[in-house]
């Protein structure tokens, strides 16, 4: 057999499996990836620098497939190159416990960077690992980082407006090493995409400040591919697109270039109809050795270059410490020390102490970078005296996202994903409503991002309900593998940010615009790294426990004040994390709340699941108005004087 005909035996096999994973699972979608197969084939043979044995190799070539329903396609790939799945996890593909989910995830299966699937994410990824992999490079040098991402989208990724945020900020940054391929096959679920989209994309992404590429037809030809994708990833002042015009579900005599194609098992019949116009056999799962043996080969290509990076990566001196703790995602050894603190008395809005403590952090956390969506300096996510990340200055640490909320949430995902850096964003709180599908995202991933929300209330004021955040925290407290702190006080602010720092996964900082007082016994309080404690206690056993969070701390310190000289004793229960507590043991949790003792709620939001931790809820089920912040916190009821009712109240009932 000749190299030639051994290419396309291993692209028909490809196609193959693409029918055989969802034939066999009665679900999924076969016909992106045979149309992408011979694409997918020539990036993984002759393109991509990656060695399969070692798949978080840090100076690796990324691939991120945006249009995730193609995962056959994907595992395809990954099995036959080596990345250790078997024959046997694509016979399981959409079963249950199988290597082989119905959408790429990262962090369970060997090779995937990032979990794609709802449109336009995978897009946004790339994007911040384009711009992780140029920050990396401008700080550390190209010796260590110097590689490429690659992606593949369709229709659907290009019609979500989150992917027209993204390829904005792209551009804009001029991120090259960024190449992404259009799968421009005119097929959506629907029918025709001409049903819905009449859209010049590579005109759009030229506007952009892309580097468009129209190839055509030449989605069989692999010289031809390989040619195109070579142009595009030697281009490094900017993004860059290929168009290439392709169509599903070839060489389906029945279903090539249908909608049928998209998301159907094709059947027996039209399974073995397509395998014998290949000129295989009609065998589910076939893969010749040879066909393996060709793939597996290329699959291990990479291993010199990642050795070689290895061993000098083992014999780096230059700034190591930061190098390090930069690939740790973590601080220099003693980071926690930088840590402000302030003195009981002072008036300190949360989102300045956080502002505050981020400026502590990023001379000790190397990988720390981030920014605010067009409001840096009112998230407190500004920088002091750094210049902006630019086409001009890669080594600014400071990023500019521009009014691109959901960009923002997800190009940070991507930056996680990459490694290397810390990502943070801020927005307002409520404006934490265009970042939720990247925040679920972060959250199903585990990706080590931090939120800085801050207006997090009726607070903010004059502005009025439509940037009053009352239901915010409580969906967000819903929603699993997300941490959520919202600080009593300056201290707690800090703290909070050094667990974000520590921790795994995605923190969310809840912050106010406001100013707080500074409170008596928060400062360096490790209660507040198990979710909540006791800041103001009785003499004996409390009679009632206010709980209170954010800037209704403080109303519950006046109210059990109030209290005490009516002979009540109250306690008062700083909660910035309910999650954080939530992983405590029972006898921290009892010692905490205590037992058989009527509780209190205090949060200026939505009531909605307190009834886990209290008997009776100070809080607001109604949206805010226009009016200063004070007389809003006022009239709905934000008061010590509306605690010490509620408190009494409880009383009486028990």
């Amino acid at each position: 057999m000749t190299d030639r005909q051994l290419q396309t035996r291993t692209i028909d096999v490809i196609r193959g499996l693409a029918m055989d994973m969802p034939q066999k699972a009665n679900s999924g979608h076969p016909g992106t990836a045979m149309a992408l197969a011979p694409l997918a084939y020539t990036l993984w043979t002759r393109i991509m620098r990656y060695d399969a044995s070692a798949p978080h190799w840090p100076n690796r070539d990324r691939f991120v497939l945006s249009a995730g329903h193609a995962s056959v396609l994907q595992y395809s790939m990954l099995y036959l190159t080596g990345y250790g799945l078997t024959l046997e996890d694509l016979e399981e593909f959409r079963q249950w416990g199988s290597k082989t989910p119905g959408h790429p995830e990262v962090h369970h299966t060997a090779g995937i960077e990032v979990t794609t699937g709802p449109l336009g994410q995978g897009i946004a990824n790339a994007v911040g690992m384009a711009l992780a992999e140029h920050w990396l490079r401008a700080r550390f040098g190209p010796q260590l980082f110097d590689h490429h991402t690659y992606a593949f989208c369709g229709d659907g990724d290009l019609e979500e407006g989150l992917s027209h945020e993204a390829a904005s900020l792209a551009g804009h940054l001029g991120l090259g090493k960024l190449v992404v391929v259009y799968d421009d096959n005119h097929i959506s679920i629907d029918g025709p995409t001409e049903l819905a989209l009449s859209d010049d994309a590579p005109k759009r992404f030229e506007a952009y400040g892309w580097h468009v590429e129209n190839v055509g037809e030449i989605g069989e030809d692999v010289d031809a591919l390989e040619a195109a994708i070579r142009r595009a990833k030697d281009i490094d002042d900017r993004p860059s697109m290929i168009v290439l015009r392709s169509h599903i579900g070839y060489p389906s005599p029945k279903y090539t270039d249908t909608a049928h194609a998209h998301g159907n098992p094709f059947g027996d019949e039209e399974i073995a109809a397509t395998k014998a116009v290949m000129g295989i056999p009609d065998e589910a799962f076939w893969v010749p050795d040879d066909v393996l043996a060709h793939m597996r080969e290329a699959g291990l290509a990479g291993k010199g270059a990642r050795e070689a990076w290895e061993a000098m990566h083992a014999g780096w001196t230059e700034d190591r410490e930061a190098l390090d703790a930069a690939l740790a995602g973590t601080g220099l050894p003693g980071w926690q020390e930088a840590l402000p603190t302030w003195e009981p008395g002072e008036s300190v809005a949360t989102r300045n102490a956080g502002k505050k403590a981020l400026n502590a952090l990023v001379p000790v956390v190397p990988g720390l970078i981030g920014g605010g969506a067009d409001l840096t300096g009112n998230t407190g996510t500004e920088i002091s005296g750094e210049a902006p990340f630019s086409v001009t200055d890669r080594h600014a640490r400071q990023i500019h996202f521009g009014i691109r909320e959901h960009a923002m949430g997800s190009v940070m995902n991507g930056m996680a994903a990459h490694g290397g850096v810390v990502p943070f964003g801020g927005t307002f709180f409520v404006f934490s409503d265009y970042m939720r599908p990247a925040v679920r995202l972060a959250a199903l991933s585990q990706l080590h991002v931090i939120y800085s929300w801050t207006h997090d209330s009726i607070g903010v004021g004059e502005d009025g309900p439509t940037h009053q955040p009352i239901e915010h925290i409580a969906s967000l407290r819903a929603m699993p593998g997300l941490r959520v702190i919202r600080p009593a006080d300056a201290n707690e602010t800090a703290i909070a940010w050094g667990l974000a720092i520590e921790k795994d996964g995605p923190t969310a900082l809840v912050l106010s615009r406001q100013n707080l007082p500074v409170l008596e016994g928060t400062a360096g309080n490790p209660g507040v790294a198990r979710g909540a404690y006791v800041l103001r206690d009785t003499e004996g056993d409390p009679d009632v426990v206010l709980i209170g969070t954010g800037s209704e701390v403080q109303h519950c310190v006046a109210a059990a004040e109030t209290l005490a000289a009516e002979g009540v004793a109250a306690r008062v229960v700083s909660m910035p994390s309910w999650e954080l507590f939530a992983e405590q043991d029972d006898a921290y949790q009892v010692s905490v709340m205590g037992l058989d003792v009527p509780r209190v709620s205090v949060e200026a939001g939505t009531t909605f699941g307190w009834s886990l931790w209290a008997d009776a809820c100070v809080g607001i089920d109604h949206f805010g108005a226009s009016a200063p912040g004070g007389t809003l916190m006022e009239q709905f009821g934000m008061t010590p004087a509306n605690v010490v009712e509620h408190a009494r109240a409880v009383l009486a009932q028990r």
